[in-house]
């Protein structure tokens, strides 16, 4: 419990440095009047919104297409991570093709997605599916390909069958470097958010970001990007601790 009240400390020192860091820029003058608006000035843009704009409906949708574009993308990415680490040549012939794929940035893709999928939701959900899949298989098959060899050859050591030795060992040892893979996901997903957003949507944190800077209302583009990012760090923080009782459950069967 000290152990977790200490990092938490730590975590929120850190938070408040930048707060600090952030009013000293936004008092100085550096920038130009109403350029950067006050932390406080944020929040209180925030309220209003939540209160009276209907943020709390842009919000949920966005934090629903990303759970949507994760979720989607991970079910996908997992059994061709396994396939790509259990087969060496479907892996040398494939991990180039996926490594292509992975560094094209989704944005690029919004003209041809417009084009075959329209500027409806599923559009918006194809990019962050996209964003998802290519970003957690890389991490899913490199991380079982990376299975110390020793367990595979004392499961067959004592008489494991494929099927065995695929639930009994590569399974529960895969599950760490699964949770990584969705947590890589998610963050993902997260920076892609906008740009899925960019495709005719009416609602949405990207498109808020968006409608906020088209009429330069900076504090509300501020308020977006800080609401993107503490969402993206509630998911990642949840994941976090679901990885962490998993590897400890894995050492505990391990022992």
């Amino acid at each position: 419990m000290s152990k977790f009240v200490g990092r938490s400390l730590w975590s929120l020192a850190g938070f408040g440095v930048f707060l600090l860091v952030w009013y000293a820029v936004a008092l100085s003058g550096v920038m130009p009047p109403g350029q950067l608006p006050r932390p406080d000035e944020v929040l209180a843009t925030l309220v209003t919104q939540f209160r009276d704009e209907g943020l709390l409906l842009d919000l949920r949708l966005s934090v629903l297409r990303v759970l949507i574009g994760v979720a989607v993308g991970c079910s996908l990415a997992l059994p061709i991570g396994f396939l790509l680490a259990w087969y060496t040549p479907l892996r040398q012939m494939f991990d180039p093709l996926f490594s292509f794929f992975r560094a094209l940035p989704p944005i690029a893709l919004i003209p041809l997605v417009i084009i075959y999928l329209g500027i409806g939701e599923q559009a918006r959900l194809f990019i962050l599916v996209y964003a998802a899949f290519f970003a957690s298989v890389v991490v899913i098959y490199e991380g079982i390909a990376a299975i110390d060899e020793i367990y595979v050859r004392a499961a067959r050591s004592m008489g494991a069958t494929e099927l065995e030795l695929f639930r009994r060992v590569v399974v529960p040892l895969a599950v760490p470097q699964v949770l990584v893979a969705v947590r890589v996901a998610v963050g993902v997903c997260w920076a892609t958010l906008v740009a899925a957003e960019l495709i005719a949507a009416q609602r949405g944190l990207g498109a808020s970001i968006q409608d906020a800077a088209n009429f330069f209302k900076i504090d509300m583009v501020y308020g977006g990007v800080v609401l993107i990012g503490l969402s993206a760090l509630v998911m990642d923080r949840l994941l976090a601790v679901v990885m962490k009782r998993a590897v400890r459950w894995q050492e505990r069967v391990g022992g």
